[in-house]
This record gives C-alpha cells, structure tokens and sequence, in this order.
C-alpha cells in the first residue's frame, strides 16, 4: 500500500449526470464529487468524459458497490483488475467500499448483505481489504452497513470488528452516520454509545443520507436506508455530534433515488459545510 485516503476535509455530493450542466456552469461550493465504480468500468464514452472535466476541477472519491469484501469466497479478479484501472486513470484521493457481501457463486445479488461478526469472518475480511490494498496501491476505507437482522453467532460487536480490521490492515474507515441511525432504529438500541466507541481517528470520510419510515410485521419502527429523501432532523444531530468530537472530516450527501435538482443537493451540503465550518472556528480558538 502506497497512497493514504486524502480527501478536503469539506462536503462533497454524489455526481449524477443530470446535474453535470448545472455543475458545469459555475465554480460550486463543494470540495468534492463520489461516484459508484460500477458505473465507469466502460472503456470510455459519455460517464468517462464528464468524470474527467470533473476530475480537472474537483478532488474526486471512488465508492465501490461490487467488490463483495465480506464473502467468504475469493474477490473477483476481473472486477479487481477493472477497479484499479479506473482508480489509475482518474487517481482518485479515496477509495471506499462496504463492509457486506453481495455474490454467492457466479450470481450477484445486487445488494448489500450483512454478515455474521466472527473471527473467522474477521480474518477473511482483512485477507480482502489487504488484497485489494495491495492490487490499488492505495489505502481503502471500509464502510459500517445499515442493518436489518442480527446472527447468533456474531461474538464481536460491529464497533470492534471494524476497528479491528483497520488496525489489521491499515485501512481506513467511512463512516455512514445514516446507517448508523436506521441499525439502531432496528434494532432498538441508542446510536450515541455505538459513535462514542467508532474509532474516529480512523475516519476518512463520513456519508450522510436519508432513509424511509416503515414498521415491521409486529408494528415496530422499520428504518430503510434509501438515499432518496432530506437527511433527517436526527442524523444532523448526530453528524454535529461526531464533528464535535473528531473536528472537520470530508463529508459527503448521498441521494440516489429521486434525485432533486442540484440546487437542492447543494443546499444540503451547504448544511454539512456550515457544521464544519464551526468544528473548524472552535478548534482553531
């Protein structure tokens, strides 16, 4: 491993094509742009073109979906070679992934699948992410899952896991506050002491999102982590909450589904940025 995650600690967005022009137009108050891997591992067109005017004016974050680090199979080589010539041609300042698994023999499930935390879970995860590290030449950060079920077996609490791997392997971790808020709303259990125990001296980069309201077969809360809606009064308070704690820390909005108009998007990185902002003016008095 050669290149640490070097992200401005600033807000970022999620590019979508359909704000390119609007991205285009003027110089934009953000420090950064992320966007999905799968999504650039053509040889080249109109996704390869846009990221790259992009990547001539802003720092730019890589956030994988398709790597399957939690399953106990090998990682797939051709999407590993196809990885590390995106992250070549755009050098990225950050590579991420989730801690999950979505394939099971030759099929891809096209989702994020939580996995039991054990330690031999443990030591397969660190045989991926020091795989994939060695491949990229360049540090990763692992992203904490938004769940909905709990194994029996797990021995290790998600905190430890993660902390464990990254002390393991170097790697870094992203810290999905969103996700945070829904795993507790499912599993009925407060979010403050999970955050207060997060390794935040980790933490590369945070994602905040939002999620959908539903209940469950026996009408407890069910949290659905969507990206398709504001971020909620609570994940601000959160997000306040670890910037106090860990000082300005690269901070992206996602919104994937229903996406608003750009200005809509900024606005809530304006939100974000004013929150490092005063992390910033507090630690530097």
């Amino acid at each position: 491993m050669s290149r640490d995650s070097c992200l401005p600690a600033s807000t970022g967005v999620g590019f979508k094509p359909a704000h390119f022009g609007d991205i285009r137009a003027a110089s934009q108050p953000v420090g950064f742009f992320e966007v999905h891997a799968e999504n650039y591992m053509g040889a080249g067109g109109p996704p390869h073109v846009q990221l790259g005017a992009l990547r001539e004016r802003y720092a730019l974050s890589v956030h994988g979906v398709g790597l399957s680090i939690g399953s106990m199979r090998p990682l797939d080589q051709t999407h590993l070679a196809r990885l590390k010539v995106l992250c070549d041609r755009f050098e990225p300042e950050s590579f991420s992934e989730h801690l999950a698994w979505s394939s099971h023999g030759e099929a891809y499930l096209n989702d994020l699948l939580p996995l039991p935390y054990t330690s031999q879970t443990l030591a397969r995860v660190v045989e991926h992410v020091d795989e994939v590290q060695t491949a990229l030449g360049r540090q990763m950060l692992l992203e904490n899952p938004a769940t909905y079920v709990r194994f029996a077996e797990s021995t290790i609490p998600e905190v430890g896991f993660l902390t464990e791997i990254a002390q393991r392997t170097g790697c870094g971790l992203l810290l999905d506050i969103n996700n945070v808020f829904v795993s507790a709303t499912n599993h009925d259990t407060p979010p403050l002491p999970y955050l207060d125990k997060f390794p935040l001296d980790r933490v590369r980069e945070i994602h905040l999102g939002g999620h959908d309201k539903e209940t469950d077969d026996v009408g407890a809360p069910l949290l659905i982590d969507t990206h398709g809606s504001p971020i909620s009064a609570a994940v601000w308070a959160l997000y306040s909450h670890v910037i106090a704690r860990a000082g300005a820390v690269a901070t992206l909005i996602e919104w994937d589904n229903d996406v608003p108009d750009w200005l809509t998007l900024r606005a809530e990185a304006a939100k974000a940025q004013h929150i490092l902002c005063t992390a910033s003016r507090s630690s530097a008095a």
